[in-house]
């Protein structure tokens, strides 16, 4: 069976699902949870991502995520293999954790509708799964991010924008009272379930005809012909490129000069603090860019907390 496209657009909004291999458990308990939203947090300081909504089950977790960028891919793969990485390190296994590909539905997040609905799916997934009983209100469930909106933006998830979705209710503040009409809103809906909510999990894009006949086309020209819009888009290694350029710039250094300095350099150890923290470039990648020797060297670098100011 041929795999489905990535469509990565600037802007485009996606549902996000993973299951882990086998269906077994991606997170054992909650330091692995915790573990799990701090990559995804590090995972948005590098590509720009804007997560919508967001809930964690016991063997998969559901995105709602924006992306300023077309990097979809670029950032499911740092996500999905820095995670598995640290719950493997953690848990003294190896192997894989998930279990194929992530399934990533588009969203038509400018048609009325399409948005709130594909956020009501993540929120109200405990309910679906049973985590919570009729009795329990929804914002009890911890680790979904509908309890998130309920608090003041001081104390959320920093990396979680809510205006859209409020938005999208008619809530145009974020105050008490607009919280707590949020919240009545979405409880309201828990005991209802709408077709559309199969399209959610059986489509690969979940909107009206525009958007349909659009990513039609784009996947005939992804097929068919040159990449023109590619070329005009920054990459991840091309971000990288402009990041290892101004730091050039900033040393006055040639390509030549970077090459002559030692592997260990303080310059170049900056550097490769500074990609890591703003790109998924590896560390293969950014020992070969910067002329730094093995991979294994740059890692052990790194280690090393930088010097004070």
């Amino acid at each position: 069976m041929p795999r489905p496209l990535r469509r990565e657009f600037e802007g485009a909004v996606y549902h996000v699902m993973n299951r882990g291999d086998r269906r077994e458990e991606i997170f054992r308990d909650d330091v692995d949870r915790h573990r799990f939203l701090e990559t995804l947090a590090e995972t948005c300081a590098k590509t720009d991502w804007q997560v919508h909504a967001l809930c964690l089950m016991g063997n998969h977790f559901h995105l709602v995520v924006e992306t300023p960028k077309p990097n979809l891919v670029e950032g499911m793969k740092w996500l999905l293999g820095t995670y598995t990485a640290r719950f493997n390190s953690r848990h003294r296994v190896s192997g894989h954790l998930f279990g194929g590909r992530y399934k990533a539905v588009v969203v038509d997040a400018d048609s009325a509708g399409y948005f709130l609905t594909v956020c009501d799916y993540v929120h109200l997934n405990p309910v679906r799964a049973g985590l919570i009983d009729g009795e329990q209100r929804l914002g009890t469930y911890r680790w979904s991010s509908f309890a998130e909106y309920l608090k003041p933006p001081s104390s959320r998830w920093p990396w979680l924008r809510v205006d859209r979705l409020m938005g999208e209710m008619g809530l145009e503040s974020d105050t008490i009272p607009t919280r707590k009409r949020f919240e009545s809103a979405v409880e309201s809906r828990r005991a209802h379930t709408p077709e559309d909510w199969e399209l959610i999990r059986r489509g690969w894009y979940f909107g009206g005809d525009m958007l349909k006949e659009k990513l039609l086309d784009d996947a005939v020209g992804r097929l068919g012909r040159n990449h023109l819009g590619k070329d005009r888009d920054e990459t991840e290694e091309r971000k990288a490129e402009r990041i290892v350029a101004e730091e050039l710039g900033r040393l006055v250094w040639t390509e030549d000069e970077l090459g002559r300095r030692r592997k260990g350099d303080p310059e170049k150890i900056r550097i490769a603090r500074r990609l890591r923290a703003e790109t998924t470039r590896t560390l293969t990648w950014i020992a070969r860019r910067l002329a730094m020797g093995s991979w294994t060297h740059v890692s052990n670098l790194l280690r090393t907390p930088p010097p004070s100011v």
